[in-house]
């Protein structure tokens, strides 16, 4: 009879007037944010909790128009928003259009702004039809994720998972205060331990190589080829899933809710997306009066396959680790596109598309897998599909918002010279060129990374993690995850699966302490400014 009760529930809908005036409202405010924080310190920061906290907040309200924000499904829409809206507008718009402005050539940002715009929608998308698929599941971790659903439940439920997740969440913000990245605890106890394991020990050989071995990995191009090696072989991976016998259109299996023929629709569409946009982009970026007719159709094919490899690479450190490199993924392709022999001018719109891509994928991920834990853990299939098509719009309309305020306000921050600082790190590796040595130390190091992924298969990603961890300065989160992941396997010994269940709940409030506080930190700084 529950049961029955359940199928006949009515999802919320995007567009009912009350949610979508809301979600506009919300989407200018994370576009406005996004815009910030990108840049002035450089940083996108994850806004799905601040805007769960939200609609929390509004659904409290005793006014009747605010009654249909009592349901969580309600409030996941508008986090779902504003999360969206601060992702594209910092990392799929802000970023990309940067970089022909610093390169001189100011003409060509609304180009680069449509393709960035189109490029986002379709990443999303793409990621709408993988969603829940044996490559990207939804019982993956996606930690930020299962921090706004857990955020959303115990204001609803209350009881002693709302006392652990308080807790968690007072954890997060006083670690954050003595600089402790206690969002990396939180990401420890729920992410994959293998996972973690590895994105831990790049994490700490890359802040310490220079000390104890005395190299400096970034001039051997080490973790650029650790990523090439082990990108390349997950790519290969993920191929064999999508080619694995299927039985048709409606076999999603026993575990998923998409099948694999939805997912290999959705990935050729997809492709097919990414090389019409990167030719409305080269047409009008008048890339043929600098290319020959054969290099530019050859740049297309390369800049599309750029864009859909940078998108699986950064989905899959993000379902397991909750961190993507797309700044740097788009940095390799950079330099690849640079031993090719591409000029200037194709590199920097080559790395602006690819840049634009990945973010949105592994941001909307988050956000199913928050509205996948709300309507039920997939208990019931069609009313998670419902939810999921509905998070989809909401998406969209975010991103349409977030266009229209990075088309309006884009000339304010350039003509302050404000740009996010990874565009200047682009321009002057357009400018400084590549050569053979350089090619040469990314093909040695691209064999020890596809030998790790290799090594740890497609469900651990031991490789692409590895080189995430390589590709970011911050040692201290590695010797976090080591010590997380340390307390992990010692609660999970003594307590078994409810020690684990305990720490599911403890991460996710310690990940939400970290973003709110590192939010609220933020925006104080951009005042100070």
């Amino acid at each position: 009879m529950e049961q029955s009760t359940n199928m006949k529930k009515k999802h919320p809908s995007a567009l009912h007037p009350g949610i979508l005036i809301l979600n506009i409202i919300v989407s200018v405010l994370g576009a406005i944010i996004g815009m910030e924080l990108i840049t002035r310190l450089g940083i996108s920061t994850n806004t799905s909790i601040v805007g769960a906290l939200f609609a929390i907040l509004i659904a409290r309200i005793p006014i009747n128009i605010f009654k249909s924000f009592r349901d969580i499904n309600s409030q996941n829409l508008v986090q779902t928003a504003i999360s969206g809206a601060t992702f594209s507008a910092a990392n799929g718009l802000m970023l990309p259009i940067g970089i022909p402005y610093l390169m001189g050539r100011p003409e060509l940002v609304v180009p680069m702004l449509i393709g960035a715009g189109l490029a986002v929608v379709t990443d999303a998308t793409i990621l709408y039809f993988s969603f829940d698929t044996e490559a990207f599941p939804a019982i993956g971790a996606w930690p930020p994720g299962i921090a706004a659903a857990e955020a959303i439940l115990a204001a609803s439920r209350k009881g002693r998972k709302g006392v652990l997740l308080l807790v968690g969440i007072a954890g997060g913000v006083v670690g954050k205060m003595l600089t402790i990245p206690t969002d990396i605890f939180g990401v420890a106890w729920i992410g994959n331990i293998f996972a973690l394991l590895a994105f831990g020990v790049g994490l700490i050989f890359r802040g310490y190589a220079p000390q104890w071995f005395g190299l400096d990995l970034n001039a051997m191009y080490i973790p650029h080829g650790v990523m090439i090696g082990a990108g390349l072989v997950a790519l290969i991976q993920i191929i064999r899933i999508l080619f694995k016998k299927d039985e048709g259109e409606n076999s999603a299996g026993e575990n998923f809710t998409r099948s694999l023929f939805e997912m290999k629709k959705g990935m050729g569409r997809g492709y097919l997306a990414y090389i019409a946009i990167a030719l409305v982009i080269a047409l009008a970026g008048g890339l043929l009066s600098h290319m020959s007719p054969a290099m530019m159709v050859f740049w297309i094919i390369f800049a599309a396959f750029a864009a859909i490899a940078s998108e699986l690479i950064v989905g899959i450190a993000a379902m397991h680790s909750g961190w993507f490199p797309a700044f740097a993924t788009a940095l390799i392709f950079l330099v690849l596109g640079m031993l090719i022999g591409f000029p200037p001018l194709a590199l920097a719109l080559l790395v602006g598309f690819t840049a634009s891509t990945g973010p949105a994928f592994a941001d909307m991920a988050y956000d199913l897998k928050a509205g996948w834990i709300l309507r039920g853990s997939g208990a019931d299939p069609e009313f998670e599909k419902e939810g999921r098509k509905q998070q989809y719009i909401a998406e969209l309309i975010s991103f349409m918002v977030a266009i229209i305020v990075v088309a309006f306000a884009h000339n304010f921050y350039f003509e302050q010279d404000l740009f996010p600082p990874v565009d200047r790190v682009y321009v002057a590796t357009i400018e400084a060129g590549a050569n053979i040595d350089v090619a040469m130390k990314l093909l040695i190091w691209a064999v020890p990374g596809a030998i790790i992924q290799f090594a740890g298969g497609p469900s651990r990603q031991l490789g692409v993690l590895f080189a995430t961890g390589l590709l970011i300065n911050y040692p201290i989160a590695g010797i976090t995850v080591i010590a997380g992941l340390i307390i992990r396997t010692i609660v999970v010994k003594i307590f078994k699966q409810e020690g684990q269940n305990s720490l599911y709940v403890l991460g996710a409030g310690f990940i939400a302490g970290a973003a709110v506080y590192g939010f609220f930190t933020s925006t104080l700084k951009l005042g100070k400014k």
